[in-house]
Formats: C-alpha cells, structure tokens, sequence
C-alpha cells in the first residue's frame, strides 16, 4: 500500500483516545481506501509537517496533507482538516462538512479548540499510540 500523492495523510496525536477514534471512524468509511496516518510522535510527522511552518509537538492538532510530496502540496490543520477529511469520505460524512463549512472558520477553530482541550479528560489518553489492526499497519506510515 505504502503512500503516494493521491493519498492524502493524516497526522493524530496517537496517544489521544479521541483522536485514534476518528482514525477507526475513517478507516471504517475509507472505501476508497485512500488516507493514511502517522502519529504527530513520528519522526515523519516532524519531518513533513516542518515543511509547513507546523510543529509536530502541538498536539493539540490534527493536520490533513494532500498532494503529498508534489509543488500542491496543502496542509489543514483543525477544523479544516477534519472537515476536508469528512468531505472525502462522502456520503453523510460530506453532508457533515459541509454544514461545517459554513460556520465562520474563527467559530470552527474555537470549537475545535475547546474540545481539544479536554480531550484527555473526557476521552481520556494511551501510555503509548495503539498498534492498528494487521489489516490496517500498511495505511500507518509510521510504523
């Protein structure tokens, strides 16, 4: 499987329970089978993200990069890369995005923020990331 540009990839803090939830949530609704995933603990994630001007240690975000490794290559970060995510995914989930999408982004990123912040709490945290399941480890590019 590996990557290539058509993959878009997406950068999770892998400790945060939220987090490795919408990882499942995507991996259960890629049909597609397009997104893969890196920890924002990775080495790889630093390196790509560094590209961007991102720090890999904020991880109180959560990126999308499209056109991996091509002159268009694009990073979103918080709402906007979880609403790109879910307009991907089509179906209901790009129904999701779009409402999404009309908030003022300011609104989407406080949002997005506040349930960042508590996160740990209400979801609670891993002492390491989680090994996906065998079927998946191809789609990680971190491991």
């Amino acid at each position: 499987m590996g990557t290539n540009s058509a993959n878009p990839i997406i950068f999770y803090d892998g400790v945060c329970a939220l987090c490795n939830r919408f990882v499942q949530f995507v991996l259960k609704r890629d049909r597609a089978d397009r997104f893969r995933f890196a920890s924002l603990q990775s080495d790889f994630a630093a390196q790509v993200l560094g590209r961007h001007g991102a720090d890999a240690q904020a991880l109180d975000t959560f990126y999308l990069v499209q056109n991996f490794e091509r002159p268009e290559e694009r990073l979103f970060s918080r709402a906007d890369a979880a609403a790109a995510v879910l307009a991907e995914l089509g179906g209901t989930s790009a129904a999701v995005a779009r409402v999404l999408r009309l908030l003022p982004r300011g609104l989407r990123n406080a949002g997005y923020k506040l349930v960042a912040r508590y996160r740990y709490r209400v979801f609670g945290k891993y002492d390491a990331c989680p090994l996906p399941a065998p079927k998946d480890r191809a789609k990680f590019l971190d491991i």
